[in-house]
């Protein structure tokens, strides 16, 4: 089987900073995505729907959380060679750095890959959101005798600005790449796709951040220190070098790199016919299961919502909104457009009594909440009143920061009774 050939490289992301403050206190691959999933647990559902299941996860910052939900998530059989291990950035007697970027990433742990068997080396996003099987690019990067394959997806002139481009040939081999072009280059990086794409005016390949590189050339590019970005230096350097392939994908994907697109992607589960389709049985997302109870609403008018387990809603309204696992909001709420994370654990009414807590965790009684993400653990109180919004300009206090219009509530954060925003 060639999966048994394969190794995958999930990259964690740097520190994040485009979506603070969602990353002040976990990785970028660590963020909870769709109300009880996490962002890593999508490239890792990836590759195990394709049968890959051997697995690194890098990541150099506030690794501790990724740490404690892979290690409680991903158990395989102990006669298996199955295992998804997360390499922080570490010093060793040959390096004193953290990493410096992607390329750099793989160099400094290619010691750990090297005591794995392997032929190809599958390099994947840890903040993408998309449903792929791998073995269909593996097969094509195989059968064209390529040395690199760059997973790519068709785009418009508008978006194309933000990407790496490339052009094929007509047996989809890479001759040129560009990163970020300018909108006056456009004209001339058009490439070949389908009719479907073409009639959606999306007649530019961007490279989606997905590689496949065969073992023994991987080697041999980490022997230069001097490069350490896959997307600036290593694929621009190795077109004219060494056949790389592109792969098309023309499914959906999109890359989480900021609040607003993080925003977008939650919100858009919520759609009649989502994009992003949790209900694929041959697609599945896993995460760590927990044994919880069911939902519980009282007197709430529900609208395009998403609910996880566990939550216990009075509230009046859910309007196109996502609320996260053990929840609670209270009677004559509503919530309208948001994201609501959920709580890691329930208060019982001895710890309430006990520790005298005035406001629990979640949404509090007559709140008004729109245009917002609620991080994990957040005790609105009563009366509160946020509407996000483009009339809001960008901000940050000590419990929430204002982004493109999107409020969001810092994770553990107290929102007394009466606030406004």
């Amino acid at each position: 089987m060639i999966n048994n050939k394969v190794l995958s490289i999930i990259l964690g992301g740097g520190q994040g900073s485009r979506l603070y403050p969602l990353t002040a206190s976990r990785s970028k691959p660590a963020v909870p995505i769709a109300g009880k999933y996490r962002l890593v647990d999508i490239p890792i559902s990836n590759c195990i729907n394709s049968d890959i299941k051997r697995m690194f996860v890098l990541t150099q910052f506030n690794s501790a959380s990724l740490n404690r939900h892979i290690k409680n998530t991903y158990h395989f059989s102990f006669f298996s060679s199955a295992f998804v291990d997360v390499l922080a950035a570490e010093q060793t007697p040959g390096n004193s750095t953290w990493f410096q970027g992607t390329a750099d990433a793989v160099r400094q742990s290619m010691h750990h890959f090297l005591s794995h068997d392997f032929e190809y080396a599958l390099i994947l996003s840890g903040d993408q959101l998309y449903q792929m099987d791998f073995n269909e690019m593996i097969d094509a990067h195989i059968k064209a005798n390529a040395k690199i394959s760059i997973a790519t997806i068709p785009v418009n002139a508008k978006d194309a600005t933000s990407f790496g481009i490339l052009k094929t040939d007509d047996k989809n081999v890479i001759t040129s790449f560009i990163e970020k072009p300018d909108a006056s280059l456009l004209p001339d990086w058009t490439s070949a796709v389908s009719p479907e794409m073409e009639k959606q005016g999306k007649n530019h390949l961007a490279s989606m951040g997905i590689y496949i590189f065969n073992r023994d050339l991987l080697i041999d590019l980490m022997k230069n220190p001097d490069t350490n970005d896959f997307g600036k230096e290593i694929i621009p350097q190795s077109i004219e070098k060494h056949k790389t392939l592109s792969y098309q994908f023309e499914g959906y994907w999109t890359d989480i790199g900021n609040i607003d697109s993080f925003f977008e992607a939650n919100l858009g589960l919520t759609d009649d016919i989502p994009k992003f389709n949790l209900y694929d049985k041959t697609q599945s997302v896993y995460t760590r299961a927990r044994i919880l109870p069911t939902s519980k609403i009282s007197g709430t008018a529900l609208e395009k919502t998403v609910i996880a387990e566990g939550c216990l809603i009075h509230a009046a309204k859910i309007e196109k909104s996502v609320i996260g696992i053990r929840s609670r909001i209270g009677k004559e709420s509503t919530v309208i457009n948001t994201y609501m994370m959920g709580n890691d654990s329930y208060e019982t009414l001895e710890e309430i009594d006990k520790n005298k807590i005035k406001i629990l965790r979640g949404i509090g009684e007559r709140c008004f909440i729109k245009n917002t993400i609620i991080d994990k653990n957040v005790r609105i109180g009563d009366d509160v009143r946020i509407n996000g919004g483009n009339h809001l300009e960008d901000t940050e206090t000590d419990t929430y920061v204002i982004k493109e219009g999107i409020v969001v509530i810092k994770k553990d954060s107290v929102i007394p009774n009466g606030f406004v925003i």
